[in-house]
């Protein structure tokens, strides 16, 4: 269906640890992910909210997570795209640590090759949370969609260190909101 988006922000790369210390004052990350530049990891979309309140309070932005329509669009290299399976390639090596390169571990971000918009890590590394509840989308032409009023799950999309089928741009999978996963993590939106 056809999706029509405002003009939004989206950032480079996913929230880091370090960041995410500096206006928590603690580090939820999996004890054998931890590092300042890692993404920040085993967080519910619930955490995410207080992180994104913090955030704003401290700094008087109007950060957000980003919607799936906008994640996705940004995924795929917005107006850019070159029509890329992956976000940035169609060799998933090149712009994503994932099951085959990664050990298991994830990494620094930014590490591998950004995708057409410069951003890095919308495939592999951690799971994206979005604004979203997950369900089926709509057939009808949207403009902004921000996904159903309600549900039981979020959206979750960048795949981690998953096989690359999970990396895909146009993958996605969705998660109970309370609770935090090794592999969830955020990217922020405004």
């Amino acid at each position: 269906h056809s999706v029509t988006l405002s003009d939004y922000y989206i950032g480079r790369t996913e929230v880091t640890q370090e960041l995410w210390q500096a206006v928590m004052g603690s580090n939820p990350s999996y004890s054998g992910f931890k590092g300042a530049k890692n993404p920040v990891n085993e967080v519910s979309w619930n955490d995410c909210q207080d992180f994104i309140r913090k955030l704003n309070s401290l700094t008087g932005g109007s950060f957000r997570l980003p919607t799936e329509a906008e994640w996705e669009f940004a995924a795929r290299g917005g107006n850019k795209s070159r029509g890329y399976k992956y976000s940035g390639s169609d060799y998933l090596g090149s712009v994503a640590w994932y099951k085959d390169n990664s050990g298991y571990m994830v990494y620094p971000v930014g590490s591998k090759s950004p995708n057409e918009l410069g951003l890095y890590d919308m495939s592999g590394n951690v799971d994206e949370w979005c604004a979203d509840w997950y369900d089926s989308y709509p057939s009808s032409s949207q403009t902004n969609p921000t996904g159903p009023s309600s549900g039981s799950r979020r959206v979750l999309r960048g795949g981690f260190y998953g096989v690359a089928a999970d990396c895909r741009s146009a993958d996605r999978s969705g998660s109970d909101p309370t609770i935090s996963y090794g592999s969830s993590g955020l990217r922020l939106a405004y």
